[in-house]
């Protein structure tokens, strides 16, 4: 497959028809990457013989969760595990760190270390923020499975056709002559 059923609701300046109904909308559904997009109206949104919202939760796992049979205070506990974890690794990290300082100061002379006593101008390390991937804050969706399955077949047919664009070139052209008579 080449991309998840799963669309982002956006809006475009430039109307163009519907999917369905083929009137003018600025309303578009488009995957991540925008591999594939679709026109459609706010009505047909409402469809669930066309699209459904997908429900946003509030920590992104509770509908993982409820498939996995997991409960708030297992996902709770695990969370609590990872976050202990990734303290002490970042601890860890640090007493490397001055260790590391500690053997350079060591070795340094006299003159280094009157500078490095000195208040530097350098700020001190932040504290790391574990970084959350930017995900798009738009209303998701996912296509009623016939529908997904009209989209797949549109972009494995625009596919093909761009390989025998890029075929045609190599293949031989056929004989102008006349046939030769035996």
């Amino acid at each position: 497959m080449s991309f998840t059923n799963l669309y982002y609701k956006r809006a475009v300046g430039t109307p163009k028809a519907c999917f369905v109904c083929y009137k003018p909308t600025t309303t578009v559904l488009a995957t991540i990457n925008t591999v594939d997009f679709i026109y459609t109206c706010d009505n047909h949104l409402t469809d669930p013989g066309f699209a459904s919202q997908v429900g946003e939760s509030q920590d992104g796992v509770d509908s993982g969760a409820k498939k996995l049979g997991l409960s708030a205070e297992e996902i709770a506990k695990v969370k609590e595990e990872w976050e202990e974890r990734q303290r002490r690794k970042k601890e860890k990290e640090k007493e490397k760190e001055q260790g590391k300082e500690k053997e350079k100061s060591n070795n340094s002379s006299k003159e280094d270390i009157a500078k490095n006593s000195a208040p530097s101008q350098s700020p001190p390390p932040a504290a790391a923020t574990p970084s959350t991937p930017s995900t798009p804050s738009h209303q998701r969706y996912t296509l009623h499975r016939d529908i997904f399955a009209i989209r797949l077949a549109e972009h494995r047919k625009r596919k093909q056709i761009a390989q025998a664009k890029a075929l045609l070139p190599r293949l031989p052209g056929a004989p102008r002559g006349p046939l030769p008579s035996y």
